[in-house]
């Protein structure tokens, strides 16, 4: 059925791509990220775009306008548009992060193995 991702806790957790996009709405992306310890998003911005990001494992920091905070398992930040944020991985193992973009942000089906396939794809 489209529009319904199955046990997304689970394919979280088994992700191990730095970005897999499940969904693509007209006004709302999902994505899984894993990201590996000692890694990083990478500082950014996007202008038109509010995102959603729920841990469901593991333990790192999220930063939005430079102030850093603990972000752990269950933990939800929304990025609103506009705000430099970053997620960094100070734990021993992967952050499994579920993400939205409203709107979407990536184009459909999008999969970046590593953040050097995302830097390399202009994201």
């Amino acid at each position: 059925m489209p529009g319904l991702i199955e046990d997304i806790n689970g394919q979280a957790k088994d992700n191990t791509n730095f970005r897999k996009v499940l969904e693509t709405g007209k006004y709302t992306q999902v994505v899984i990220m894993s990201i590996i310890p000692g890694g990083e998003i990478g500082e950014e911005v996007h202008p038109d775009n509010d995102q959603i990001l729920y841990l469901v494992d593991g333990e790192g920091v999220a930063v939005l306008d430079g102030e850093e905070k603990p972000f752990v398992a269950g933990d939800l930040v929304l990025v609103k548009a506009g705000t430099k944020h970053n997620f960094l991985n100070r734990g021993d193992s992967p952050l499994s992060i579920i993400t939205t973009y409203s709107p979407p942000h990536h184009p459909e089906g999008t999969i970046h193995q590593t953040k050097e396939d995302a830097d390399k794809a202009g994201y």
